[in-house]
């Protein structure tokens, strides 16, 4: 099942799928950045949608890109899967600032998103990330 939760989040990352087509409408949304957990799809759709535009980072940044986005330095270098889970380690690189970090996702049995958490490390890109999604989210909500 987990296979075709990221077979699809590919896609959308790709420009392939709409969101809409990948998240449970109760999805549970970890931010590295926000306090408590974000709830339902709109709330979810809206952060991977701005993650979407920040993430990318700095163009022409990584040796042997393979950014699935085609626009950044954004990779994902790891794949763990097991049943409904998915622990993806990736790399990208914002304002010159090096970012390290983690997507967890779990989905239900029809593959649709139900849990995406974001881990980021270090501070320094933290707060890089903080940042730049406080400014994306603010311009995606006017």
């Amino acid at each position: 099942m987990i296979e075709k939760t990221i077979e699809n989040w590919h896609s959308f990352l790709r420009g392939d799928l709409e969101l809409d087509d990948l998240i449970h409408e109760e999805c549970i949304f970890f931010s590295p950045v926000v306090f408590k957990p974000l709830k339902g799809r709109e709330l979810t759709k809206l952060y991977l949608n701005a993650a979407y535009k920040v993430f990318p980072g700095d163009k022409g940044e990584q040796e042997n890109n393979q950014s699935l986005t085609n626009s950044g330095s954004f990779n994902y270098t790891k794949y763990i899967l097991n049943e409904n889970h998915a622990a993806l380690e990736f790399e990208t690189i914002i304002d010159g600032i090096e970012i390290n970090g983690i997507d967890i996702i779990s989905c239900d049995d029809e593959s649709l998103i139900t849990e995406f958490k974001v881990m980021i490390r270090s501070k320094k890109a933290i707060d890089k990330i903080q940042s730049q999604m406080a400014s994306m989210i603010e311009n995606m909500s006017l």
